[in-house]
């Protein structure tokens, strides 16, 4: 049985405010517009309107040292912030996936924070009262921040059986050492969040139960590396820079980047606490524009190289910039002397594609997977829900005030029927049909 205990919530002393999970309970337009600007901090103020003046010139939001935050932190580093007349916006480093919810809790009024670079479900989660001892804090999902861009990874212990999209290897491998009597571990960085389901699926796929196969374990994206180095866990599902470093410090290799398990796959979101956002619907708006304009900078090859150069500072992940730098860019060293070349298909996107837009019918994806493996009830009312926490009109609004071309702009709220890898497909018309497609779930 698939258990987060205690015991396995391996994380170090500086970051231990996160085990209080376990005792409380990341359309076709390809348009990459982006402002034009120099180096850090020089994007020109806009004109802005008395009367759409922010009602609050500051706000706190957190993130973790995870590429797919430099949409956040580009848009502190390069004023973009500044520029809608949030002056006073703090982007603060958060340990674990665990303190950005009890800081999201909080709210700034509390010392916490008032939003966040986040994995995709948590909001829901958060909504639900599911992840806050019953405490439910209402959460608005208000861009999305990225697609693609996670890894699956695996210890070298594993690496001459060639493990890749297919799990199923991995079925013998580990039963042959559970016989012997190991613990064999999966590391996912939060129950319920993206990388947690991504794990799942690949495994199921395979043929692995992930709530009999092996335990899953929760371990903060940081502290990856040094788990598998330590013998701590065969795989791992995080997003970068962390499975490069596992790379490029030969300890482990990439078995597969999340886009070749679902092309284009929803990720990290941006999201705010609901009463933050109806207090201050201006300064919102305000946040929105400049995430929206700092992804489109991101969006753009010829800033790819700047943006490692920035996200890699020790205030933000002190990861050196070749390590970030590739991957940003959509090349793709497995570690098995397999080479890719993703940057026109399947690289981290921030804008293009429709990065940024927060579809409804992925987020209806992420909550059938939640029902799927026991984390919220299977008679969760999943349409009512994304309808309550997924703000895309905020997001339409602040895309039209930045003039964001109309073709840019989703017409509808799906993107339509999603195909995975291994060939199962996602409705967002009929959840209950893929539902009962699968053959390894918990309900």
């Amino acid at each position: 049985m698939t258990r987060f205990s205690r015991r396995q919530f391996i994380i170090t002393a500086g970051a231990a405010t996160a085990g209080s999970f376990l005792a409380h309970g990341c359309t076709n337009g390809t348009s990459n517009t982006a402002p034009t600007g120099g180096t850090a901090g020089t994007v020109p103020a806009a004109n802005i309107d008395p009367a759409d003046a922010p009602e609050v010139t500051t706000a706190k939001l957190g993130f973790i040292a995870l590429t797919d935050a430099a949409p956040l932190i580009i848009a502190k580093e390069r004023g973009h912030f500044d520029k809608y007349g949030m002056k006073d916006v703090q982007v603060v480093k958060q340990a674990s996936w665990a303190v950005t919810r009890d800081n999201l809790v909080l709210g700034s009024g509390g010392g916490g924070i008032d939003g966040a670079h986040i994995l995709t479900p948590m909001p829901y989660l958060m909504s639900l009262g599911t992840i806050t001892q019953g405490n439910k804090v209402p959460m608005y999902i208000l861009a999305r921040l990225n697609t693609n861009g996670q890894a699956i990874s695996l210890a070298n212990t594993y690496k001459e059986l060639q493990v890749g999209l297919d799990s199923s290897p991995l079925r013998e491998a580990f039963a042959k050492q559970k016989s012997a009597g190991r613990d064999l571990r999966a590391a996912v960085t939060f129950p319920g969040g993206t990388h947690d389901l991504w794990m799942r699926y690949w495994l199921a796929a395979g043929g692995i139960n992930p709530e009999q196969d092996i335990s899953l374990i929760v371990v903060p994206p940081p502290q990856m590396v040094q788990n598998v180095r330590v013998g701590n866990m065969e795989t791992f599902c995080v997003g970068e820079p962390w499975p490069a470093q596992t790379v490029s410090q030969n300890i482990g290799y990439t078995a597969l980047t999340t886009g070749e398990l679902w092309k284009d796959h929803p990720e990290k979101a941006f999201a705010m606490r609901a009463d933050w956002v109806d207090k201050n619907p201006k300064a919102t708006r305000a946040i929105l524009m400049a995430v929206q304009e700092a992804q489109q900078w991101c969006a753009l090859p010829e800033n790819k190289e700047e943006m490692a150069n920035i996200v890699s500072n020790r205030q933000w992940f002190g990861v050196p910039a070749k390590d970030i730098l590739g991957r940003f860019q959509g090349k793709y060293d497995y570690g098995t002397g397999r080479v890719e070349d993703y940057s026109n298909s399947l690289l981290m996107k921030f804008w293009r594609d429709n990065a940024s837009y927060p579809y409804k019918s992925h987020d209806l994806w992420f909550m059938t997977e939640n029902i799927r493996w026991g984390y919220i009830p299977a008679d969760t009312d999943t349409r009512k829900l994304v309808d309550a926490v997924n703000r895309e009109d905020l997001w339409r609004e602040a895309a039209k005030a930045l003039s964001v071309a109309e073709a840019e702009i989703p017409k509808s709220t799906s993107r339509g029927v999603e195909t995975f890898f291994d060939g199962t497909n996602f409705d967002p018309e009929n959840p209950t049909a893929y539902l009962n497609s699968l053959k390894i779930k918990k309900v």
